[in-house]
């Protein structure tokens, strides 16, 4: 194998490209100086805060919605209601588990709420609750299965987002849904339903 030692040498200097047999167009003093240099240019040429544009943050503002009374649950009974708006896969449930759950309220912090849509192709998993396992699905599509005591995360199946979970707030007796973590399927914002 024959190297161009005049190249070495220029870039190494004379006493590296004598050291060994292992040429290399580059030392580690020369490679950290040229990474120093190229960094400090680029920092350099990066747009000061002057520079950049001014975007405002969105901030998403849910509608508060009654669902219904903490009193009135009975364990493993969902209830049907729609949230955040009445548009298409609004369709969601409420329902005391009867074991403390991610995301959960109440004093036993196990009511919480979910997006009825699978988050895979769409499909509808009303009346698809499993008492025994705390679990949504399977889906009629793909048999998705959904943990509810774990927000909403599938267990098995052809998803891979959990699905929406809804956010509860207790008044007294009453149940409000006030937000939603995750986005609705078929939707690019979930308050454009």
């Amino acid at each position: 194998m024959t190297t161009d030692t005049g190249l070495i040498e220029t870039i190494n200097g004379p006493a590296e490209a004598r050291k060994s047999s292992r040429r290399c167009l580059m030392n580690r003093r020369t490679f950290l100086l040229t990474s120093g240099v190229t960094t400090a240019t680029v920092m350099v040429a990066v747009p000061t805060r002057e520079g950049m544009a001014n975007v405002p943050a969105l901030v998403a503002t849910y509608p508060k919605k009654r669902i219904a009374s903490l009193s009135e649950l009975v364990v493993d009974e969902p209830i049907d209601f729609s949230y955040p708006d009445e548009g298409a896969y609004a369709e969601s449930m409420l329902v005391k588990l009867g074991r403390e759950a991610g995301g959960g309220i109440g004093p036993d912090k196990d009511i919480v709420a979910f997006n009825y849509t699978c988050t895979h192709q769409g499909g509808p998993l009303q009346g698809t609750y499993q008492a025994a396992d705390k679990a949504l699905g399977p889906c009629p599509l793909h048999l998705t299965t959904f943990d509810l005591t774990r927000h909403g995360m599938f267990i098995s199946g052809q998803a891979y987002q959990s699905l929406p979970q809804i956010l509860l707030e207790l008044e007294g007796d009453d149940i409000h849904a006030v937000g939603l973590f995750g986005l609705i399927y078929g939707r690019s914002d979930n308050l454009q339903g």
